[in-house]
């Protein structure tokens, strides 16, 4: 045998037999008390019945490493832990899309022996594990983008909340309670972390741990020390929300010089191309029936 094909055996049948071990290595003695003692689910003493989770679930955790487990559920909170996709399925899942890619992989090389088909098995493969991967951290950066052009208006609103008498806490949630956007939504979490009795300083730090968007870090680390060493918060509002519109118009500048260079690469491949081929090719017909007909 070649080592292509060794190689493709190893690529195959080493994944498949770490799954078999996982399936072997589970806890089949808790799994068993769980079935027999409470049927789907067990109490925890309070009369709260707990759902116990699915086998596919523990499978794929032992699969997935702690920090990149870790990784995953961060790129969830920027994205706003979206309902759709939460970490428990987004684990289970990636394993599953990937056996589907290996299958299909294996049936291309069951059809051809080719390079090609044992390269597009495993792309296939790598690309239907990492995809959910893909659209959590797109969802993301969106998710971000929106929250740094709404934070000018929305510190706007606060600002004119805390001028007209409001508390800072009371303008955050009138800026939450009219605003639809993400930035809304982080402000209003923010505010319910503080009612259930986290420290304010923790619920602000943790405002800006949930966001990459360097303005949100600014504003809040302005606003702990502001409430450290009672600083006027109307002042702080003030000085933050004129450097986001600077900040918002710097931005705007920088991806309008940036637009030309951008066009660039679309002008010569798509629409120039078309363009000689439009006023050009009549001209090349004519030069050809001429030099055919001598």
């Amino acid at each position: 045998m070649t080592i292509i094909a060794w190689l493709i055996i190893a690529v195959i049948i080493i994944p498949l037999a770490y799954f078999a071990w996982s399936l072997a290595t589970i806890d089949r003695k808790g799994m068993v008390a769980i079935h027999s003692n409470l049927g789907s689910g067990f109490s925890n003493g309070s009369g709260v019945t707990i759902q116990r989770p699915p086998l596919m679930l523990g499978i794929a955790r032992k699969l997935t490493p702690g920090s990149y487990e870790a990784k995953l559920d961060r790129w969830l909170a920027l994205a706003g832990r979206p309902q759709w996709i939460p970490l428990t399925k987004l684990i289970a899942i990636k394993p599953i899309l990937a056996a589907g890619g290996c299958a299909a992989g294996l049936l291309l090389l069951a059809a051809s022996q080719s390079p090609l088909a044992i390269g597009l098995g495993l792309f296939l493969t790598v690309f239907l594990y990492f995809i959910p991967d893909l659209l959590v951290y797109n969802t993301g950066l969106k998710r971000q983008e929106a929250i740094q052009l709404e934070f000018p208006n929305t510190l706007d609103q606060m600002l004119i909340s805390v001028e007209a008498g409001l508390g800072f806490e009371a303008a955050m949630e009138r800026a939450s309670t009219y605003g639809g956007g993400p930035l809304a939504q982080e402000l209003l979490r923010t505010l319910q972390d503080i009612q259930v009795g986290r420290p304010r300083q923790e619920a602000y730090t943790a405002l800006a741990d949930r966001s990459t968007v360097a303005d949100v870090r600014s504003f809040v680390l302005a606003v702990i020390q502001a409430d450290k060493y009672g600083i006027g918060i109307a002042n702080v509002l003030r000085a933050q929300a004129k450097q986001a519109r600077v900040k918002r118009r710097q931005i705007a500048e920088e991806k309008a010089m940036k637009l030309p260079v951008k066009v660039l690469f679309p002008l010569l491949f798509s629409i120039f191309p078309v363009l000689f081929i439009v006023l050009l090719g009549p001209a090349v017909i004519k030069i050809m029936h001429v030099f055919t007909t001598l």
